[in-house]
This record gives C-alpha cells, structure tokens and sequence, in this order.
C-alpha cells in the first residue's frame, strides 16, 4: 500500500488506495437499495405479512428499524469511510452486521410472502459486503489509531456480561423445550417450527461476540477492529427490539410472543452499549500517522 504524507495531516489515500477498497462501495450500496425496498412494503402493507398478528407487527417494528437506523448509518458511514475516516468503517462494518441479523430474521422468522427475494438480498449481500469489507482493511492500520487511554478490558467485561446474559435468556426458554412433549413454550403463538434468534446466536454471534472481547482484553488488533463495530450493533439491535416488542403488542396485546414491559430494558440496553461505543469511539485517534484502512487510510475523521 502507499500514501501520501501531507503535514500535519493524516496519511491522504492514492488512488490505488481507493480502487482496492471500491468493491465494498457498490455491494454496500445495493445493500441500502434492497433494505429500503424490502423494509418499506413490509411496514406499509401488512396484509403482505402472513404469520399471527403478533409476529406480524413484530417483523414491521423490525423492519421500521432497519430502515431508519440501519441504512442512515450504512450510508453515513459509507460516506464517512469514503472521505478516509477509520470510525467510518467501524460503523460501516456495524451496519452491515445489523442488517444481516435482521435479514435472517425477516426470512426466517416471518412466515413466506410476496417480499422473500427482497429479504434474501438483505441476507445475501450482507454477507458479501461484509466479507469484501474485511478483506480491504489495514486490520492493524485501524488498531495503531487507538490511543493509549482506551479502556480495553473494562469495554471486553461489558462485551462478556452482555453474552453471558444473553445466553441465560435465550437458556432458559430452550432448555425446558428440549424436553417438552409438544410444542416448546417459546414457539407456541410464533407459527415458527423453531427460533431463528436461537440459531444464529448460538452458532455465530454469540461466539464471536466472546472471541472479540478476548481479542479486545489482549488490546489486539482484530478485538480493536470489531468490538465497536459489533457494540453500534448492539445499540441498533437494542432499539430494534424495543421497538418490534411494542409493534407486536400493539398488533396483538393478547399475545404472550412479545412483551411492552420489555421495551424499557431493551431501550436502557442501547443507551448503556452507545455510552460504550461513545469511549471506543472517542479514542480512535482521527489524527494517527499509519497506514490507511479499507484500501487504506484517512484524512481526519474530525
């Protein structure tokens, strides 16, 4: 890779810096025109939805807040990255992942309609955005721009207490299902044969969540690439299911799928993960001299 020092300055990226991180522009893009076009249907008309009510008004939270939180900071934070802003990227691989989440959960979760093809690309070009973001950025470029004053160990403790949460919640309600003679309780009301959140948290996101934090607690690069971008995950995730808990109660205040009384704490979640993403954030120096990320590198992220 190669730069160009300007005094006083960050490292300005060549244009050989920008065209090796231009494959992640046009994937990340179609991801935002996807999400926009599979999101907005799925809010104005629900009769599209075919799952109980309940599940229905929580698919439409879900997509209310991808389309309001996830695709204004994939495309701020695309363009932030494009004006060679290292806490761009951060936030660009965060939105990424949100949407990705939510993709399988509006495939998987919500009962097949008119809009499948749409949620598929969701999933689909996350997944390759994702990977062709990763494989453009300077890992330890983005690492070497922390300063010294970040508090890694207490950010990978929370990153630790919130999977360890997360997985006495999700423990408790499918433990008692593995047993159960009929329908487990957790499925009855869904219309689901089985829970999607289940699935991907088990066998990815919360894996990779703890492998972070470890990553984080030894100040490595890859723990100072990913914990902020998985912690904005965290907050949008945050709001997100507060918000398709008070969807699906509205839809159905009978149901026992969803719940108002978790909105609060989900809501108190996103605030507590934002404050940590705000310290990260914070110290990811926008002025470091290194090599630049995604292809390279930055000017001033100020």
């Amino acid at each position: 890779m190669t730069s160009t020092a300007v005094p006083g300055s960050a490292l300005v990226p060549t244009p050989t810096m920008m065209q090796r991180r231009a494959a992640a522009y046009p994937l990340s893009a179609a991801l935002a025109l996807v999400t926009v076009a599979g999101t907005v249907p799925t809010i104005l008309f629900p009769d599209l939805l075919r799952g109980p009510a309940a599940m229905n008004g929580s698919a439409r939270g879900t997509a209310l807040m991808m389309l309001v939180g996830g695709v204004p900071l994939l495309l701020g934070s695309m363009g932030a990255a494009h004006r060679g802003s290292t806490r761009g990227i951060v936030l660009w691989l965060g939105a990424v992942a949100y949407l990705g989440y939510n993709g399988v959960m509006l495939l998987l979760g919500t009962a097949f309609n008119a809009l499948f093809l749409f949620y598929d690309a969701i999933l689909g070009l996350s997944i390759w955005a994702a990977i062709t973001l990763l494989h453009r950025v300077d890992v330890e470029a983005v690492a070497a721009r922390f300063t010294p004053g970040l508090r890694a160990r207490p950010v990978a403790a929370f990153i630790w207490v919130i999977v360890a949460l997360n997985t006495l919640v999700w423990l408790r309600g499918l433990l008692p299902g593995l047993v159960a003679e009929g329908t487990p309780a957790f499925l009855v009301g869904t219309g689901l044969t089985t829970f999607p959140t289940y699935v991907q948290d088990f066998a990815f996101w919360l894996p990779l969540f703890t492998v972070t934090a470890w990553w984080l607690w030894q100040r490595q690069a890859w723990g100072l690439l990913l914990s902020p971008a998985l912690l904005a995950y965290f907050v949008l995730e945050g709001l997100g299911v507060a918000v398709d808990q008070a969807w699906g109660h509205a839809a159905d205040p009978t149901s026992t799928v969803v719940s108002a009384d978790l909105v609060p704490g989900f809501a108190v979640l996103a605030l507590l993960c934002a404050g940590v993403l705000a310290h990260l954030l914070h110290h990811l120096d926008p002025h470091g001299r290194t090599a630049d990320s995604v292809g390279a590198a930055g000017r001033s992220d100020g």
